[in-house]
């Protein structure tokens, strides 16, 4: 056995292993309520195999209403124990996260004032908070007691209090929100460890676990915690609880708690391992949980392994594949279907209110609607006769999903690639700067495929006659091309599409293509997503002078979807991009560009060797049309979109063929 998947004491109860999927928002709640969604959802990551499941945040107090579908813990009770009644069939423990946001709240839902240590303005809304006086203090902390009291009522194992981000615990620990003067400020922990004290209270009658999330490094050196301190006060809070997971950012840097794929994965590590040798230098026998993308099950066996903590919280690596516990428990690591830290659809707390759910498994969030994917192969080995013989056209992450979902449910079937490589636009998107996770999905689903026995060709064309020809049914997964330009190209200009420029950029560090003239690059990003921003940052390395042109006020606007808004400015600045916004594109000519300010009218050149068009594309529908426009497509060849949308697309169009077990 591995470490990883070793029991694990936590206070009075005992872990089957050492995975946590930890708590994380989901707008899955019915009001304000743990809804039959959430029940679904944590039970698919207990069958999988999870040790520990934490569940989705609840706030103590009512005066605490962060976003739209937070859970309330006064108005949990039911749901929890529906929660607890599944995660237990399944053999997993599952702790409620009890927490109040504070002045990272919102007033836009309760209509009331925010609450906080002090008057520190909300860094995104700039709301200034009212000061706690004592009496608000007194009915917070007794609504942490409350709440864990109700929780292990309803059958839950425990609890884990949140001083991490979004947290009034920790902007009390902090020095850059917890400003006061009185006994609050003079002991910044006391508020911390009366709050430990009312939920352990509660928690004696029915022996459940105590758990604490502890911001240990506010990343803001200027007056909040920093690591050294964070491990001191680590060591003096540790004896209060069973278990503690180390995590870091604050008020100022809430992107730096969930980074996506710009940020190396395991990013605690050392901050981890600082933690537990100060709890352990204190004699406190809390168990430490590592927290920070930590995604791939080597890593995070090398963390047990090596003594950085007794557990490792691997939260959207089990939405992503929620089998890994299991796989990885039987030795069968290769075969989890990997997180590549995208954000964008886990990520739930933006102005859409999107369900939580997963690119590479977009049933993740929608377990009581989407039918389920087979899970072994029904048959096709057999080459059942009762199997259909499919054809996909198409081998990017649609057509890759579609087939492999397809010879699951006992078909036979066939994929034809008009590119010498799999992967389509996801793989090209990946040569894009911090985007070299997007190629562990083409390639694991790549590897399936061949895997099941699907069979597989490159550079192949297939044609009209081809389809007519096909004894079966034909899955249009084709992509996308560019779209039309919006702007006057005079003879002689270098244009070139982003995925173009991403598939002959080469590796990192070379130059631009021969066929390409040296000098300045503009990127034109009319849609303010990732890969404007990627294609700049990616040839900026490269050495190239580089100016990012965007219509919008801000670069990357899209980005606020998947956190990466702000980081993604910084990156682009410090890197010596030349960013134009409020910028139009109008003509691009022989070694320049000319923009129009979208407001004032006033146009101007700048030199540019090359213009990369970032912008919208437009489905490849050809072959659909050539054959009367009634097969069905999936993913880019509907509507070029994410590839979200792909995934789900090409899974929805396998599920839908004749089942091949239909006539047993």
């Amino acid at each position: 056995m591995n470490a990883l998947s070793e029991p694990v004491a936590l206070g009075p109860r005992t872990a089957r292993n050492r995975i946590v999927f930890g708590p994380h928002e989901t707008n899955l709640a019915r009001r304000r309520s743990i809804s039959d969604r959430h029940v679904a959802y944590y039970r698919r990551r207990a069958a999988g195999g999870a040790g520990v499941i934490v569940v989705e945040e609840a706030s103590v107090h009512e005066s605490d209403w962060p976003y739209e579908r937070s859970p309330l813990a006064a108005e949990s009770a039911e749901g929890w124990s529906a929660v607890a009644g599944a995660c237990h069939d399944e053999g997993a423990l599952v702790l409620a996260a009890l927490g109040h946001a504070g002045g990272q709240g919102s007033s836009a839902y309760h209509q009331a004032p925010l609450l906080a240590p002090g008057r520190v303005p909300e860094v995104a809304t700039r709301e200034v908070p009212k000061q706690m006086e004592d009496e608000d203090i007194e009915a917070v902390i007794a609504g942490f007691g409350s709440a864990a009291a109700l929780a292990v009522s309803s059958g839950l194992d425990g609890v884990e209090v949140n001083a991490g981000q979004h947290s009034l615990v920790r902007q009390f620990l902090s020095g850059l929100t917890n400003t006061r003067t009185d006994r609050w400020g003079e002991d910044r922990t006391l508020f911390a460890r009366r709050v430990l004290h009312a939920v352990r209270q509660a928690l004696e009658a029915g022996g459940g676990i105590l758990g604490l999330r502890l911001s240990c490094d506010e990343l803001a050196p200027w007056a909040g915690i920093v690591p050294e301190a964070g491990a001191t006060l680590a060591a003096a809070l540790a004896p209060l609880v069973d278990y503690l997971t180390v995590v870091r950012g604050s008020i100022y840097t809430v992107s730096a708690t969930r980074p996506d794929g710009h940020v190396e994965p395991g990013f605690n590590r050392d901050l981890t391992a600082l933690v537990r040798r100060a709890v352990r230098g204190a004699g406190a026998t809390a168990a430490v949980v590592a927290q920070g993308s930590i995604v791939d099950p080597a890593m995070a066996e090398a963390f047990v392994a090596d003594g950085v903590c007794d557990l490792v919280e691997m939260t959207r690596a089990q939405i992503a594949d929620p089998d890994l516990a299991r796989a990885v428990g039987e030795g069968a690591a290769h075969r989890v279907r990997p997180c590549i830290l995208c954000n964008q659809v886990c990520q739930v707390r933006d102005v859409r209110n999107p369900i939580v759910s997963c690119v590479a498994e977009p049933s993740a969030g929608h377990e009581t609607e989407d039918d389920p994917v087979p899970d072994s192969v029904l048959g096709v080995h057999a080459k059942s006769a009762t199997g259909l013989d499919v054809l996909v056209v198409g081998g990017g992450v649609a057509g890759l999903e579609c087939a492999r979902v397809a010879v699951l449910a006992g078909h036979r079937v066939r994929l034809a690639e008009r590119n010498g490589w799999l992967g389509g636009a996801l793989r090209v998107a990946a040569a894009g700067a911090g985007r070299s996770r997007l190629a562990l999905l083409t390639d694991w689903l790549a590897a399936q495929c061949t895997a099941l026995g699907v069979e597989v060709t490159t550079d192949t064309e297939i044609t009209a006659d081809d389809v007519a020809s096909h004894e079966g049914p034909v899955i249009l997964c084709t992509g996308s091309l560019p779209g039309r330009p919006t702007y006057a190209i005079d003879p002689g200009a270098v244009v070139r599409s982003a995925a173009e420029a991403l598939a002959t950029a080469g590796p990192p560090g070379t130059p631009l293509a021969d066929a390409w003239p040296a000098g300045p690059v503009a990127v034109w990003d009319p849609v303010g997503g990732p890969v404007g921003v990627s294609v700049a940052e990616r040839f900026r390395s490269d050495g190239h002078a580089v100016t990012l042109l965007t219509p919008d006020l801000v670069v990357g606007a899209q980005l606020s979807l998947t956190g990466d808004l702000a980081p993604a400015n910084t990156r682009l600045q410090a890197a010596g991009v030349m960013l134009r916004t409020r910028a139009v594109l109008r003509t691009v000519r022989p070694g320049e560009v000319e923009v129009e300010d979208r407001f004032s009218g006033i146009r101007t050149v700048i030199e540019a060797a090359v213009l990369i068009d970032a912008g919208y594309r437009l489905p490849d529908d050809r072959l659909w049309r050539q054959t009367g426009s009634t097969l069905p497509r999936a993913g880019d060849a509907v509507a070029p979109r994410t590839a979200y949308e792909a995934v789900l697309e090409g899974r929805r169009a396998a599920l839908g063929l004749q089942p091949a077990w239909a006539d047993r």
